[in-house]
This record gives C-alpha cells, sequence and structure tokens, in this order.
C-alpha cells in the first residue's frame, strides 16, 4: 500500500523519524547509566514498543489496566501501572499477576495501600513522589510517606520503590529551566527513597521521567530508571518546550482537499477536530500552532501554512498570519493529499484504530493500535 491507497484522514508514523527518536533518548539512558522503561500510552502498539525494546529498553509502563493486558499478552511481561490503583481494579490486577504478568502497582494513600494489602497477595507496590506540585502524589518529606510504607511492608506486600512524574515540565522552554526540574525530579525522588530507607523499609527502586526531563537531566545518581512516553513520536508541544524540532516530529495526520473558500484563502481537509484531536495544547505556549503544522504529502513542512481552524470533520488550512491566500486554490487542487503534524501525538493517536508505518520507500505496513480501559 502507498499513500495514495489510503483512505484519509489517517494516522502515519515516519518509519526513519521514529528511529531517531528512539535511538536518540535509549543512548542518553544509557550514557546517564539509568533503565528506560517507555511509557507505552503514547502510541497504544505492540509493534511500537517492540521497536523500544530492540534498542534496549527494559520494562514498559502503562496508564490502563487494559494497556497492561494487551501487552502482557503480546510477551511484555514487566510492567509498571503508574497510575494510583483504585480498589476496583485490583481483581484485574491479581489476575494479570496469577498469570506471570510482572506488574507493579501504584499507590499514594494510606486507604490505597490497605486496599492492596487487603487482597492478601505479595503485590509489588511502588509509591507516587509529588516532586513539583503538578499532579498526584505524596511529599518526600511528608510523614504519611513512611506510613505508607509500614502499611504495604507490614502487610505483605513488596515495597519496590518510589516513582515521580515532573509534568510541570510542559510549562518550561528553556534548557536553564528543563535541567532544574530535571534535577528537583531526581534529587526529591532519591530523597523519599533515603527517608524510607532510614525508616528500615525497602526502596530499591527510583523511577522518574518525563520526556522533557529525560532529554534534559545532567545526572540521575540514585535513579534506576526513567519512564518517558511521547519521546517515540514528539509533537509541538514538545517542538515549543524545546525538546525536539517539528522536522522530528514522527506522527502525522494524512488528509485530502475537499474544498475552498477562495476568497478567504482557506483550503477545506477531511481532517477536522475527530482527526486532529481537541488538544490545543501550544495555545498557551510561545508559538501557537493551531491544530497543526502542514505539510505535503513527503512530510516537509510547508512555511506559514496551519490547520487554523476545525469542526468536527472539517479542518481548514489558511496562512499562519491572518492574510488570505488566493494562491492556495491552485496550489492544492481537489483531491490533493497532505500531512498535518500534530499539537499532542498522545492525543491525536487515540483518534485512531491503527497506524501506516511509512517506510523509506513511502510504502507503508498497518500496525494495530487499542483503545479503552
Amino acid at each position: 500500500m502507498t499513500l495514495t491507497d489510503i483512505e484519509t484522514p489517517a494516522a502515519l508514523i515516519d518509519e526513519r523519524r521514529m528511529a531517531a527518536n528512539i535511538a536518540r533518548l535509549q543512548k542518553r539512558m544509557t550514557e546517564l547509566g539509568v533503565r528506560l522503561r517507555p511509557h507505552v500510552k503514547t502510541s497504544k502498539c505492540i509493534e511500537v514498543a517492540r521497536r523500544q525494546r530492540a534498542a534496549g529498553a527494559a520494562g514498559i509502563t502503562v496508564s490502563t489496566l487494559k494497556e497492561a493486558e494487551q501487552f502482557f499478552a503480546a510477551g511484555f511481561a514487566d510492567i509498571l501501572y503508574a497510575v494510583c490503583i483504585s480498589p476496583d481494579k485490583l481483581d484485574r490486577a491479581l489476575a494479570l499477576c496469577r498469570q506471570g504478568c510482572a506488574l507493579t502497582l501504584l499507590v499514594d494513600s494510606v486507604a490505597a495501600a490497605h486496599a492492596v494489602v487487603a487482597k492478601g497477595h505479595p503485590f509489588e507496590v511502588m509509591i507516587e513522589i509529588d516532586s513539583d506540585g503538578h499532579r498526584s502524589g505524596v511529599l518526600p518529606e511528608d510523614a504519611v510517606l513512611i506510613e505508607i510504607g509500614k502499611v504495604l511492608h507490614d502487610g505483605g506486600a513488596k515495597l519496590k520503590g518510589v516513582l515521580t512524574h515532573a509534568g510541570s515540565s510542559y510549562d518550561l522552554n528553556t534548557p536553564e529551566a528543563l535541567q532544574k526540574l530535571a534535577e528537583q525530579e531526581r534529587r526529591l525522588s532519591v530523597r523519599a527513597a533515603e527517608r524510607l530507607q532510614a525508616s528500615g523499609l525497602p526502596c530499591p527502586e527510583v523511577s522518574v521521567g518525563s520526556t522533557p526531563t529525560a532529554l534534559s537531566a545532567q545526572s540521575l545518581d540514585g535513579v534506576t530508571e526513567v519512564r518517558a512516553g511521547v519521546y517515540v513520536f514528539f509533537d509541538l508541544v514538545m517542538a515549543n518546550i524545546g525538546v525536539c524540532t517539528p522536522e522530528n516530529v514522527a506522527l502525522s495526520v494524512l488528509t485530502t482537499v475537499i474544498g475552498h473558500q477562495p476568497e478567504k484563502g482557506w483550503v477545506i481537509v477531511d481532517a477536522g477536530w475527530m482527526a486532529m484531536s481537541r488538544d490545543r495544547g501550544t495555545q498557551r505556549q510561545k508559538i501557537d500552532y493551531g491544530y497543526g503544522i502542514v505539510c505535503d504529502a513527503a512530510g516537509r513542512a510547508i512555511e506559514g501554512l496551519l490547520v487554523t481552524a476545525a469542526n468536527q470533520e472539517h479542518g481548514i488550512i489558511s496562512r499562519s498570519d491572518g492574510k488570505a491566500d488566493l494562491s492556495l486554490v491552485e496550489r492544492f487542487p481537489i483531491g490533493a493529499k497532505l500531512r498535518v503534524l500534530p499539537n499532542h501525538a498522545c492525543a491525536t493517536g487515540a483518534q485512531y484504530p491503527d497506524y501506516h508505518l511509512v517506510t523509506s520507500e513511502d510504502a507503508t505496513l498497518v500496525w494495530p493500535r487499542f483503545h479503552g480501559w
């Protein structure tokens, strides 16, 4: 199958760009002396995760139990479920463990810890640490950290370590700020591990990670593994943060020109917000890319053109400076194929049941992805 055979809209993966992205982060983690545990929530695709594993990744991170089930069935046995477990999901987690999955759970409260040990199974569990006030987790100096650790350890669970996610890195855009946050993420998670150990509790693992901090950390002393997800594809939010360029973005949406508004300088395509997602993450960043950068069919960015507006099934391509370019009608006739680079790879990928892997010869393979929880 070639690009001209694909019905649009469709999600494309540029094989060359993806391979370079995988190699880049794997090399960096190897140099810093830590394991890379990719977060597969970005792709939700077995074949993508196999490429990451082949490059040297150890284990995977998931955000849903469905991901854990699907990847375990495909031969990925070392799985970290990096969302605090709710009691109603413990039976599904237990079923995976009994099938031989090395599943690690996450908690950040005494109540959740009690629910885990009440199952009577020696679950492997990590405690989530809040290292930047972004979302979930226990402060590293909080007394509840030790209380949670004791509930798990004394109740028969295996206290595997601590985990943190510096999600506030998405708000930054300079190397200096990113390096400072990466060091804060490292320092506070290591401090939490030291407090647990000083209280006589085991804490063999220290897991940190986000794509921006993984690519910015200068030292990972005391850290055992790094988790990152969006690096495999990158996106325009990551480009604004400064850890990649639009030319590194491996995921795009193939779309077809279906109409024009000549007097407005608009080109209408069949990729609306259902194809691109509603994510407008670049709107609050230094460059607002609308719903995405417009590229030609080969994936080369067309200067000055964005998907500036979107309805459910219609995308509007126009100049980013707001000027009406009357030449667009002739440049992009009905039926022409274009690609659009997304704001948020995870959200855009989630709109599709599969990806088309574009090889260097422009042939494509279909790789399934999955949905749900």
